[in-house]
């Protein structure tokens, strides 16, 4: 009877521990269970709490949007009232919108004057708005060509001499507003000693209070002539990238970008924008690559031994390193060869682009407009300024062939 009762009281124990851990092992299941749906629920807490978030803080990002929209509304109503004193005009509409022709009806003594004074109807300047349009004679691919947002900042530099004020005041217009924020740096006015009156208290004044920090005037002391005064500007540029143009331009969507993106590629490339005479050309040019069979080309820069001189973009640094323009020369004419023959001899071993020289750029998707001086301005004459291109483009042959 007792080895019986020892034996039941084991098979119990037994039982009992074999239940316990049946038991132990249900409960460790059960724990593992509950603590997977506490962190689901977590998770699901989080991802809740992190929509409301994002959708707070796209609320948020609206209203200061909209905050900011109509602050900006507000300071260009009270900065649209700075061109009214000197006679301009601003925003948007009016006449020559998107560049379609425009005309005045009175021809009065005034337009003649100033006619014979710049070179150009600067009555009919003063007429049309600052903040006009261009029409885009872009190809349609490069149109439709995208750019990275991670490129160098630029110093557009704008050369002048007794201009007309509606006229250089475009020109800023039209960089500030077709450049986007974060790459233009800042605008740089040099005036070669202008005889002017309103280019110095009337412009002083409009941007420093339209452009405050952003636009910035070098005044020559005396007449330094074109390519001395494009030197003044580099001196004072400060971003990484510099472009230089003549006061009289305008710019269409996507030309910053453009350039900077042929830059970025190749630090030691001088980028000359592609100008367009109107549709007329646009045409042809589209015509002349379709017989060339290059029309699927037609977005990559093309070479050049020459170039234009009153506009180019270059990277400020090697530009100093290959001589920068050379001093000796007064106004344009030869220094557009001349710094095409510097780039393709000092740029040391490269790969070669055309033939085996490295060549200037054209990119014809960064693409300003210049109006053209119809007779020479007042008080220079055609003997003067065509004797000056001559003594230019003879001193190019002259330094150039070591004679």
């Amino acid at each position: 009877m007792a080895v019986a009762r020892k034996i039941k009281t084991l098979l119990t124990v037994n039982i009992l521990v074999f239940v316990g851990i049946i038991l132990f092992s249900v409960y460790c299941r059960l724990q593992d269970r509950s603590e997977g749906l506490v962190q689901i629920v977590r998770s699901a807490d989080r991802r809740v709490r992190s929509r409301h978030a994002k959708v707070g803080a796209l609320a948020e990002r609206e209203a200061i949007l909209q905050r900011l929209d109509h602050l900006e509304e507000v300071v260009y109503n009270q900065l649209n009232g700075l061109a009214k004193p000197i006679g301009l005009v601003e925003g948007p509409g009016g006449l020559g919108q998107g560049g379609m022709a425009a005309t005045l009806r009175d021809d009065s003594q005034e337009t003649e004057s100033k006619y014979e004074e710049y070179g150009y109807n600067a009555q009919l300047s003063d007429r049309i708005s600052l903040d006009r349009t261009i029409p885009d004679y872009r190809p349609k691919k490069c149109r439709q060509m995208t750019y990275s947002d991670d490129l160098p900042q630029i110093s557009v530099v704008f050369i002048f001499v007794n201009e007309a004020l509606s006229v250089i005041l475009r020109s800023v217009h039209s960089v500030v507003n077709h450049t986007p924020s974060q790459l233009l740096k800042e605008v740089i006015l040099v005036d070669d000693n202008s005889d002017n009156v309103e280019l110095k208290l009337n412009l002083d004044q409009y941007v420093s209070k339209r452009y405050p920090g952003l636009v910035k005037i070098v005044r020559n002391g005396r007449r330094e002539g074109l390519i001395r005064a494009r030197l003044q500007g580099w001196k004072a540029a400060t971003a990484p990238v510099v472009g230089f143009f003549d006061a009289h331009v305008e710019f269409s969507t996507g030309w910053g970008k453009s350039g900077l993106t042929s830059h970025r590629e190749d630090v030691q490339e001088l980028v000359v924008p592609q100008r367009y005479w109107g549709p007329t050309q646009a045409v042809l040019s589209a015509l002349k690559s379709r017989v060339r069979g290059q029309l699927t080309r037609c977005l990559l820069p093309a070479r050049t031994p020459a170039m234009i001189g009153c506009s180019f973009v270059v990277d400020r640094e090697y530009f100093g390193d290959i001589g920068l323009l050379d001093p000796g020369m007064e106004v344009y004419g030869g220094e557009n060869i001349e710094l095409g023959m510097r780039v393709s001899v000092t740029v040391g071993p490269r790969p070669p682009r055309w033939g085996c020289i490295i060549l200037p750029a054209i990119v014809p998707s960064c693409s300003p407009s210049f109006p053209c001086h119809s007779l020479h301005p007042r008080g220079s004459s055609w003997f003067q300024m065509h004797g000056d291109m001559m003594e230019s483009s003879g001193r190019l042959l002259v330094v150039s062939q070591g004679l």
